[in-house]
C-alpha cells in the first residue's frame, strides 16, 4: 500500500508540474500571437545597419578621447565657414570628471535608500512573520504595506517624490527606501519564519516580553541572513539607482538621458562602463561579506 501510495504521489506531481507547463506554454503563445496580431512585433526600418552603426559607435568609447582624442577638432557650417575649434581631450577629461561626481551621488542615493528601506522594513517584518505570531490585524496591515511598496517600481516613486520634495536625490533616496522596503520585509519575514520555533517559545515560557523575545532568540538568529538580505538588495538598489537620474534625481541617470537623448553612443558606452565596474565591485565585496557570515 506505501509503494502504491508513493508512486501515485510522484506521478500526481509530475502530472502537476507537466500541466504547470502546459499551462505556461499556453500563456507564452497567448503573448506571442496577441503581438503578432497587433502588429506591435517589429524590428523597425534598416535594423541589421542601425545595429552594426551603433555598435561601431559603442566600441569607441568617449573616455578614449583622453589619449586619441582631436586636440584641435574643427566645426564647421554648410558654407565651410569655421565656427569653433575643440579639444577634444579636455573637453573629455571635463566629462570624466563630472561622471565622477555623478557616479559618487548615484552610490550615495543607493547606500542611504538601502538603511532606510531595511530600517523601515525591520517592524513591518516581525509582524508578518507567523511564527512570531502578531495579533492578525497588525500581521495583515504590515503584509499589506509590504505587498504594495513591493509592487510599485521605483521610477513610479520618484516621479511622485520628484512632485513633493523636489529635484535632487532627496527624492532618489527615498525613491529606493520606499520600494526597497518591500523586498526588505519579505525576506526579513521568511528569515525569522525559517528559525527553530522552540528557541523562541522557551524564551518566552520564562515570561520575557515581545522585545526581550526578538533581541535574545530571534534578532542573534537571524542575523547573518538579514546582512546578507541586505547586501544582495543594497548591490540591486546601485543598478537601479542609475536611473533615477531621468526623473531629476540627480546621479549617473542624468548622464545617459543626455547621452540617449543626443544619440552620444561613446559617451553612453563610457558611462555603462562605470556601471559595471561598479556593480561589479560591489558584487564581489558582498560576496567576501557573505562567505564570511557563512
Amino acid at each position: 500500500m506505501q509503494i502504491i501510495t508513493s508512486v501515485f504521489n510522484r506521478l500526481t506531481g509530475r502530472l502537476g508540474f507537466f500541466g504547470l507547463m502546459i499551462a505556461y506554454g499556453g500563456l507564452i503563445f497567448l503573448c506571442l500571437s496577441s503581438f503578432i496580431r497587433e502588429g506591435d512585433l517589429s524590428l523597425g526600418r534598416h535594423p541589421i545597419e542601425n545595429l552594426v552603426k551603433t555598435a561601431k559607435e559603442f566600441a569607441n568609447p568617449s573616455f578614449l578621447d583622453v589619449w586619441f582624442g582631436n586636440p584641435k577638432l574643427e566645426y564647421r557650417s554648410d558654407d565651410g565657414t569655421l565656427l569653433r575649434t575643440e579639444n577634444r581631450q579636455l573637453v573629455e577629461v571635463k566629462y570624466l570628471k563630472g561622471l565622477a561626481e555623478a557616479t559618487w551621488t548615484t552610490f550615495r542615493i543607493a547606500t542611504l535608500g538601502s538603511l532606510l528601506g531595511a530600517i523601515l522594513a525591520l517592524p513591518l517584518g516581525v509582524l508578518t512573520a507567523r511564527n512570531l505570531a502578531a495579533p492578525l490585524i497588525l500581521r495583515s496591515s504590515a503584509k499589506t504595506i509590504l505587498d504594495v511598496t513591493r509592487a510599485i517600481h521605483t521610477l513610479v516613486f520618484g516621479l511622485v517624490l520628484v512632485g513633493i520634495v523636489g529635484l535632487g536625490p532627496t527624492a532618489g533616496i527615498l525613491a529606493i527606501a520606499f520600494h526597497s522596503m518591500g523586498t526588505y520585509g519579505k525576506l526579513f519575514a521568511e528569515a525569522i519564519e525559517s528559525l527553530d520555533i522552540a528557541a523562541v517559545n522557551a524564551v518566552r515560557a520564562v515570561g520575557a516580553s515581545p522585545s526581550q523575545v526578538f533581541f535574545n532568540a530571534v534578532w542573534p538568529a537571524v542575523l547573518p541572513q538579514f546582512v546578507s538580505s541586505h547586501l544582495y538588495i543594497w548591490e540591486f538598489n546601485i543598478r537601479d539607482s542609475t536611473i533615477l537620474g531621468v526623473i531629476g534625481a540627480g546621479g549617473l541617470g542624468l548622464l545617459i538621458s543626455e547621452a540617449t537623448s543626443l544619440f552620444q553612443w561613446g559617451r553612453l558606452a563610457t558611462v555603462l562602463i562605470v556601471i559595471v565596474i561598479l556593480v561589479s565591485s560591489f558584487d564581489a565585496m558582498s560576496r567576501r561579506i557573505r562567505k564570511a557570515l557563512s
